[in-house]
């Protein structure tokens, strides 16, 4: 079965599939298998839950906003997921936590090793490999917000064009 968890404005938080993950929150909703493998793919809107139903909400306008259009392009950008080390991961604003305090374990004890959820399964890493995956998806999620502040600065110095919305976003087929 497949589940996703939302914050309170409905935006998608975090996906479980419960064939690899052994604790899946009670706030978490069942998805269908499209709907779950949709959320994983599309970067070209955000993914809420309006009035019970689980919709991609399109991106705003860039002409009528701007800001918030490249906060949203950010936000879908950033937790599209990445692949480090040919291991799906992904960056949920969720998994970015849970991320970073298995990176801390891994700091804290260099011996240190776990079950670490994939979106492919899990996977038996170590300390080394821990820390490499935490600096992958902390530099992706830096690249996004970085990507963003270009474009406000585009903006403001009156260089931005539409198209640039789409370009110059961290690549996250592969991150090695």
């Amino acid at each position: 079965m497949k589940f996703a968890t939302f914050d309170e404005s409905g935006t998608l938080m975090g996906r479980y599939d419960s064939s690899i993950h052994s604790v899946i929150p009670e706030s978490a909703i069942e998805l269908d298998e499209a709907v779950f493998q949709a959320t994983r793919a599309d970067t070209d809107g955000v993914w809420k839950r309006v009035d019970g139903e689980i919709v991609k909400v399109a991106l705003p306008d860039v002409s009528s906003n701007n800001a918030a259009a490249f906060a949203t392009e950010r936000f879908a950008r950033e937790t599209s997921g990445i692949t480090v080390e040919n291991l799906s991961i992904e960056t949920t604003r969720d998994s970015q936590a849970l991320i970073a305090s298995t990176g801390l374990s891994a700091i804290l004890d260099a011996e240190y090793r776990c079950n670490f959820k994939t979106l492919d399964g899990f996977v038996h890493i170590n300390a080394t490999q821990i820390l490499a995956i935490a600096k992958a998806v902390r530099a992706h999620v830096q690249a996004c917000f970085d990507r963003e502040l270009e474009l406000l600065n585009a903006l403001e110095s009156g260089t931005y064009t539409d198209e640039m919305l789409k370009d110059g976003w961290p690549d996250t087929s592969s991150t090695e």
